[in-house]
């Protein structure tokens, strides 16, 4: 193999490599780590007022790799609840640089009674009920999304 041919090779090869690699930071996924390993999820993103309003409800079944993250412009108390809700939800709250600060398990269909963060948080992620217990998503776990601005495990 010639010197051109294998240049035009690597040149393909890294070419072919961007896109993966690039992959954890698509507005569409968000990726979270800790102690208790990694996990993806593919999220629609709320960052209106119309859209945070709405969240999940109605929606009837989800798929577990998937979920909502609702992104404020600061970090704040928030308080969520289940109204109109037709699943029961994990709640992951998160403070501006990412760092899960509190993890509502199961919340209950229907039920209006508030959620609060506990802590200030700017971004919220809802999953399927369960699944944080289960994967060991616990406070202190990092959130990586484009949305994140100054993360922890910032996107690269």
């Amino acid at each position: 193999m010639g010197s051109r041919t294998r240049n035009c090779l690597i040149a393909l090869a890294i070419l072919a490599a961007g896109p993966v690699t690039a992959q954890g930071c698509r507005d569409d996924v968000l990726r979270l780590k800790g102690d208790w390993g990694s996990a993806r999820f593919n999220v629609d993103v709320a960052d209106t007022v119309a859209e945070r309003s709405k969240g999940l409800m109605f929606v009837e079944d989800m798929p577990s790799s998937q979920g909502m993250l609702f992104a404020y412009d600061q970090e704040r108390p928030v308080s969520f609840w289940m109204k109109n809700t037709l699943i029961p939800l994990d709640i992951i709250f998160a403070d501006a640089q990412g760092q899960v600060v509190s993890v509502h398990a199961d919340a209950i269909p229907h039920d209006e009674t508030p959620i609060p963060s506990g802590e200030p948080a700017q971004y919220v992620l809802e999953i399927n009920g369960g699944l944080a217990e289960r994967m060991g998503i616990v406070p202190g776990s990092v959130m990586q999304h484009p949305a994140i601005k100054d993360a922890v495990w910032a996107c690269e």
